[in-house]
């Protein structure tokens, strides 16, 4: 392509000029300049400067099937040449669509069979809010429209998402949360249960969530929201027990129990969903990501029988849709999408081979002076860097060191994403024994040199 004859500079000079980014502070950006990405295949992306990366995180959590899959180019140009675009209002559908549903309900948690399509986790996470609050409309119950979800929690950046999640920095900007969504503390055993044993810690997790409850009444509930692991919150695996009693209150409270497999979807836990591996049965899941392994927008809400028999049978017109929900292209790509992760026997593989490879060698970073805690499960990896092992002591305040060792991976063309003083990886569902071999030499070094700079600096 002729665009790609700039150079560099050049590239960061119209980027600076025209581009404001998510999640940036543009005054730095200003300073350094984007880092522009070019090409990618397998596991590696490429950027100007003819650098070969290695994506620990899977672009943001979603090249599944790793980069550079000409099948799903393929399917996308022959859905484009015969229907590019048609929409799904009035009583319209489109067959890729349809098919998509029908594949999506043999594979996603038991009883889970209709299905609402968008283009971001945002998105379908904000249509979710809508659903529920309208589910509870339809029966007459119009005080339950309060959602209990976490802290530390991503669900994404709309108004209403940023509000089902529970980063404070997000909340600090829109005047959010929003009414009616409450949060409280996360099964994160390693900051919050110091003193506890996992299965005490267990109990007082679900312990709050019930006193929440009480506190602000069961009939103005409207549902609990959670993902099975906590992502972009760090990795925050629960502990064994939490969802089975999570659901169990869930029950006990009549309120609907609704899981973001935004990042755990289509295999990255070693099954199809988060929800299999924790043996969750929700009411209501949304997905995104890995459903085209990030090749082309798409997302969805998956919807059992409860809440889609209430719809059907007594909802009348929902008055809600996007322009390109259960667009036919992405709808397309998703289908050849999931066909590859079956046929090549992807998710076995994660769950027999790769997740516990990567599992093994991260946790010989538990030796290392810097890391209080390596935890993950499937292809998510949290490496917890502290500044006392023995007390379990966290950096304070946090995510400088954190940030430190990021810009230490990134120079050493290594991707992984740093959560306030953790670094986090999530890398594609094809990820080599090889590939992870060479990201904890690259790990290793970036973690030694953030230990001199935590000395240098006094931190």
């Amino acid at each position: 392509m002729h665009l790609l004859n700039r150079n560099t500079r050049q590239w960061q000079e119209i980027d600076s000029a025209h581009h404001l980014h998510p999640f940036t502070d543009h005054q730095l950006l200003e300073k350094t300049g984007s880092r522009v990405i070019t090409s990618a295949k397998g596991s590696y992306i490429k950027d100007s400067e003819n650098n070969e990366i290695l994506d620990m995180m899977a672009g943001l959590w979603c090249v599944n099937i790793g980069y550079g899959r000409n099948e799903l180019a393929e399917v996308a140009k022959e859905q484009m040449e015969l229907l590019p675009y048609y929409n799904t209002f009035f009583k319209t559908a489109t067959t890729p669509a349809i098919e998509l549903g029908r594949i999506l309900s043999e594979i996603t948690p038991k009883g889970i069979e209709h299905f609402f399509y968008g283009s971001s986790g945002s998105e379908s996470n904000d249509t979710l809010v809508r659903l529920v609050r309208r589910y509870w409309d339809i029966l007459g119950k119009k005080n339950k429209k309060t959602f209990i979800t976490r802290t530390y929690a991503y669900h994404g950046s709309t108004m209403a998402s940023a509000s089902l999640g529970g980063m404070e920095a997000m909340h600090s900007q829109g005047d959010l949360p929003l009414p009616g969504f409450v949060h409280v503390m996360p099964p994160y055993h390693y900051k919050f249960g110091k003193e506890l044993t996992e299965d005490e810690f267990t109990v007082l997790a679900v312990k709050e969530i019930e006193n929440k409850i009480l506190e602000l009444g069961q009939d103005n509930i409207a549902a609990f929201m959670g993902e099975p692991i906590q992502g972009a919150g760090g990795v925050i695996v629960p502990p064994p027990n939490y969802w089975s009693l999570v659901q169990d209150l869930c029950k006990k409270y009549d309120i609907l129990l609704c899981v973001d497999e935004v990042i755990c979807g289509f295999g990255r836990t070693g099954e199809w969903f988060g929800s299999q591996h924790f043996k969750i049965d929700p009411d209501i899941i949304t997905f995104a990501k890995g459903i085209t392994s990030g090749y082309l927008p798409l997302s969805g809400i998956g919807i059992g029988k409860r809440v889609s028999e209430t719809f059907i049978n007594k909802g009348g017109e929902f008055y809600h849709g996007y322009t390109y929900s259960g667009h036919p292209v992405a709808c397309a790509v998703a289908i050849e999408n999931i066909r590859i992760i079956k046929d090549e026997g992807m998710i076995e593989n994660v769950k027999k081979n790769t997740a516990p490879y990567l599992q093994k060698r991260m946790r010989e970073f538990e030796n290392h002076p810097l890391v209080g805690e390596v935890r993950g499960q499937g292809l998510l990896a949290g490496v917890e860097l502290v500044k006392n092992k023995e007390k379990k002591e966290l950096f304070d305040p946090p995510g400088k060191v954190g940030n430190i060792c990021r810009d230490h991976c990134m120079n050493n063309n290594l991707i992984m994403r740093a959560v306030r003083d953790g670094m986090m990886c999530s890398p594609p569902l094809s990820v080599t024994k090889d590939d992870i071999d060479e990201c904890i030499v690259r790990l290793k070094k970036s973690l030694d040199l953030t230990l001199s700079d935590v000395k240098r600096l006094g931190l």
